[in-house]
């Protein structure tokens, strides 16, 4: 690899100060950060036109900022970032440093439009630095812009072929797309290229989830690499929102969980969930919900919903008060922030997928309702099941599995999310809900 050159951040005025400078600096780096500002703030008031002295002031703040926790201080740094690019006869290197850590820091405060606006000028000021164009698309992808980003990245593409970091952001874009094999070369050849910002447990999981669909057997080398570098906890296990040291295997016995009395209460009552579901189903089709997360090769399968991030639908409890007065006992299943609790049906000839859920923190019930005889089963990681009406069935979703439905009936289960037994009290309270 060529030495990267060292970044010139200095213009003629700037060497004549560059001892001053230095000393500054010197308290930056050794982490005296109050000092390095006040420092930086008397060369500011005393050569405003100097880009160095201003620049060494935004990165004292952006320290500070970090040292006090302080949303304030950052904007003050993000505020002499902008400056510095305002000033006369300021070097390209620190106009791209200074614009560059100003977006990030921008995207760190949430302040997605601004930093976007931040990354045009950059594509603007350096049309032909591809890494500023790549990080306009990140820019466009964090805001939810999939078409803007996608014509940024066929841009990149056009003038940089091999640009491995534009391949699997593009391939990424198809896959959302459900541009299935369209996305598989590029996500392929973008982790292939090892390029910096490509090495990142969601271009496994989508390149593999991809291979896996087109029903290739590839998918499973491309787990093992992302298990390998630290991104999957196993290649069956797959969620990318994890707790470490959490007990993991893919089925589970009440007992191994410690909720027996909420399976005991799920399989005593399991006519009442089963006879206020059906009604649901007769009276107000429409509460069910088709699945919407693109889960399915084909079929038909729809939810009706009763809590969901550990927020309870008043509306739809109305319809089944029975099944909701039962489960408000029970907080680890209410209460579970990661999951649902939710009636499921799926229609003859569904085929779902094999996905892995978002985290390692809930385990899945599935309490049998509506059983046809034969035709109906599931798998998770290597071993398949079947439910039974009135019995419960428990796994952890973040392992890989997969969902048949060739019965002659419907199949109705009963969902039921708990929090994963291992999570402290404090864990249950602080973890984000997903």
């Amino acid at each position: 690899a060529k030495k990267k050159k060292k970044p010139k951040l200095l213009n003629k005025f700037d060497k004549t100060i560059k001892a001053e400078l230095d000393a500054a600096e010197k308290l930056r780096k050794k982490g005296k950060v109050e000092e390095a500002l006040r420092a930086f703030e008397a060369l500011v008031n005393q050569y405003p036109q100097s880009p160095r002295a201003r620049y060494g002031k935004a990165q004292s703040e952006d320290d500070l900022a970090e040292k006090m926790r302080s949303n304030e201080m950052l904007q003050k740094a993000i505020n002499t970032y902008d400056e510095v690019v305002s000033l006369p006869n300021v070097p390209t290197d620190l106009i791209k440093l200074s614009l560059k850590r100003e977006a990030d820091r921008q995207q760190f405060l949430g302040r997605m439009r601004g930093s976007l606006i931040t990354l045009q000028r950059l594509v603007q000021l350096f049309p032909g630095d591809t890494s500023f164009k790549n990080d306009l698309g990140v820019g466009y992808l964090l805001i939810g812009d999939n078409s803007n980003a996608k014509k940024v990245y066929e841009e990149v593409l056009s003038l940089t072929p091999d640009d491995g970091f534009a391949k699997v952001h593009y391939g990424f874009i198809l896959k959302a797309e459900n541009k299935i094999a369209e996305s598989i070369p590029y996500l392929k050849e973008g982790l292939e290229s090892g390029d910096p910002g490509t090495n990142d447990g969601r271009f496994y999981f989508h390149l593999g989830d991809a291979l896996q669909r087109m029903g290739d057997k590839e998918a499973y080398k491309w787990y093992e690499l992302g298990y390998q570098r630290g991104h999957f906890a196993s290649v069956w296990q797959r969620s990318l929102y994890n707790v470490k040291g959490l007990k993991a295997q893919p089925w589970w016995t009440a007992r191994e969980t410690g909720y027996t009395e909420l399976v005991k209460s799920l399989e005593k009552n399991w006519k009442l969930i089963r006879d206020e579901g059906l009604a649901v189903m007769d009276k107000k089709r429409s509460l069910f919900l088709p699945e919407d997360e693109n889960l399915r090769e084909k079929g038909d399968w729809s939810q009706f919903t009763l809590w969901q991030q550990g927020r309870k639908n008043e509306n739809a409890c109305k319809s089944v008060p029975k099944t909701c007065a039962l489960l408000e006992r029970f907080p680890e299943a209410t209460g579970c922030r990661r999951g649902q609790i939710k009636y499921s049906i799926m229609h003859p000839g569904t085929h779902v997928w094999p996905h892995t859920g978002p985290t390692n923190c809930r385990l899945r019930m599935h309490l049998g309702l509506v059983i046809p005889k034969e035709g109906c089963r599931i798998r998770c990681a290597q071993e398949n099941r079947t439910w039974e009406e009135g019995k419960v069935l428990i796994f952890d979703d973040s392992f890989e599995h997969e969902v048949w439905q060739d019965a002659e009936n419907y199949r109705l289960i009963f969902i039921v999310d708990v929090w994963h037994p291992e999570l402290t009290a404090q864990q249950r309270r602080t973890l984000p809900a997903i």
